[in-house]
This record gives C-alpha cells, sequence and structure tokens, in this order.
C-alpha cells in the first residue's frame, strides 16, 4: 500500500523544484509544463457552479470526497493559470479537509510565486487558494 505524501512533503517538493531555476522565466516555462501536463477535467465538470470568481481567465475546480480526503480536479482557458492551479492540486488533492484548512500555503510565496505574478493573476491565485479551502470546509463540517 502506497502512503500518502503529507502537505509539508509535497509542498517541500515543489520547493525543491523551483530552486532548480535562477530566471523567473524558466520558472514560468516549467509552470506551463505542468499545466500541459494536468489530467482533463470532465466535460461535466465545466459548469458555472466550479468556476472560481476572481480569476481573470476561467478556471474550474472541482471536488468530490472519497475516503475522507479530498480529490481536486481543474482545468483553464489560459495556460499559464492551468499549471498555477495544478501546483495548487498536486499539493492538496488527496490530503483531508482538516489538513487542507490547517494549511498556510506558505509555498507560494517561498518560491515566490505571487510576487512575479500581475496583479491580475495574483488575485486569481488568491481565488483559487479561497476555493480549496471553501472546499475544505464544507467537506469538514459533513
Amino acid at each position: 500500500m502506497s502512503t500518502i505524501k503529507t502537505i509539508e512533503e509535497l509542498s517541500n517538493e515543489v520547493i525543491e523544484e523551483f530552486c532548480v531555476f535562477d530566471e523567473w522565466l524558466d520558472k514560468y516555462e516549467y509552470i506551463i509544463e505542468l499545466g500541459k501536463s494536468l489530467p482533463l477535467i470532465d466535460e461535466k465538470d465545466k459548469i458555472d457552479d466550479n468556476l472560481i470568481n476572481g480569476c481573470q481567465s476561467r478556471v474550474w475546480l472541482a471536488c468530490e470526497m472519497k475516503e475522507d480526503r479530498l480529490y481536486f480536479k481543474a482545468d483553464s482557458d489560459a495556460i499559464i493559470t492551468k499549471g498555477i492551479i495544478s501546483l495548487l492540486i498536486r499539493v492538496y488533492s488527496g490530503q483531508k479537509p482538516a489538513d487542507i484548512l490547517a494549511s498556510d500555503f506558505s509555498f507560494i510565496d517561498q518560491i515566490g510565486l505571487k510576487e512575479n505574478l500581475s496583479p491580475t493573476r495574483a488575485g486569481g491565485l488568491v481565488a483559487m487558494i479561497k476555493q480549496i479551502k471553501l472546499y475544505a470546509l464544507g467537506y469538514e463540517s459533513r
């Protein structure tokens, strides 16, 4: 049986991957590659209820609970945004709602993502994080 990595372990993996790059242009290219590798979301999940408010581009985030863990699927019509949401999904999908709520999402700051995004994209990132937390809050209270 495979062990599920903690949010901290997954966050540290992301931080280590980003440490390889010296230039932000290289980090952007990596984020774009991550977006291209994000599994396709079912068309049935591309509904208004799954759209994240506050993003300049359209971002869908679907969530389901299996055996006390949340699993996220997402898509975006903008490739850089798709890469950003894929980073969040990688760290938070498969985690328990309480662990997501206890997370400070600090790996985002540690890789310098928010400060290197345009104000509208940074606002979208905040909206994505808020939506993940809202899903966790909603499922934790069930």
